[in-house]
């Protein structure tokens, strides 16, 4: 939204251009601080007014602060109950809070104001994977890649639902895509990675983890799948490593720490591995079998 006003006292070009945030180059702190000066400087229209309230809800959301992205996005909503913009960026609060009913009813309004809404498909897709409902998810990436053939995230969150659903095969095929369409995409490649691990294919799993962490060398969980994977063919040494790395990375994670137990355990270190689960046992009581993620 191209925005100009005079220049005033208690609003700049410079917080109006900071705000509207044209290109994604400013700072959080930026963006907020923009937006909240023009919110308050009595000098915006309605209309301009809806844009602040929405970015700001945005840049909140972005910084983690969901519960004063909501507060925004609810004020952007009173002053313009038909901007689209803001039930989508009021879901992304929600999705983040795991509140996926909500967060579900927004993506369906901004879909309903606006049919050809890609990113509130895929959005809503992701809502519904969580909540378990992965026919409806696969539906929704399926919509959100109708809409746009090249959307990388599209094909990768599909990927994820059809192989949680078991079908290992189309989600390869979607990664795939993803990784054609972006090559340094590294979802795409821990998601594959997971569907070839389905499919007791280690070598090429091992070969997917790895490129994920190359891509990213603080991915807890591509250590964790990595490790699942070299222990299922035998390769404790490294399999200990990789669940080492994914507890340095992220030292709450339970399921590093039970996976790491029970690798010690198959070399011969009892002590270490009842450790090892004693210790995943006191951060989640439900922590369960070995598992990659």
């Amino acid at each position: 939204m191209a925005v100009s006003v005079a220049p005033a006292a208690a609003l700049t070009q410079k917080q109006i251009d900071a705000c509207i945030n044209e290109d994604h180059l400013v700072s959080l702190g930026e963006w907020i601080a923009g937006c909240t000066a023009s919110i308050e400087s009595g000098r915006w229209t309605c209309k301009e007014l809806v844009w602040a309230y929405n970015n700001r809800c945005w840049a909140y959301n972005d910084k983690g602060e969901h519960d004063h992205a909501i507060t925004d996005c609810n004020e952007a909503i009173r002053l313009d109950p038909k901007f689209r913009p803001a039930y989508y960026n009021r879901g992304n609060a929600y999705a983040d809070k795991e509140a996926y009913d909500r967060a579900i009813a927004d993506y369906s309004q901004a879909i309903r104001l606006d049919p050809n809404h890609a990113n509130a498909y895929t959005g809503r897709g992701i809502a519904y994977h969580a909540k378990g409902d992965l026919d409806r998810a696969i539906a929704d990436h399926t919509e959100a890649i109708r809409l746009d053939p090249k959307y990388t995230f599209a094909y990768n969150n599909r990927c994820w639902a059809y192989d949680d659903k078991g079908e290992y095969d189309r989600a390869i095929a979607d990664c795939n895509e993803a990784i054609r369409l972006d090559p340094k995409l590294r979802p795409a490649y821990y998601n594959r990675g997971n569907a070839y691990a389905d499919k007791k294919d280690y070598d090429r799993a091992i070969a997917d983890y790895s490129q994920a962490i190359r891509l990213d060398p603080n991915h807890a969980n591509a250590y964790i799948g990595r490790g699942f994977a070299y222990k299922a063919k035998g390769d404790l040494d490294r399999a200990i490593a990789d669940y080492t790395d994914a507890i340095r990375l992220d030292p709450k994670s339970a399921l590093a720490y039970r996976n790491r137990g029970l690798a010690k355990r198959d070399k011969g270190n009892t002590t270490g591995g009842d450790e090892d689960i004693a210790t995943a046992n006191k951060i989640d009581p439900n922590v369960g079998a070995p598992i990659r993620r």
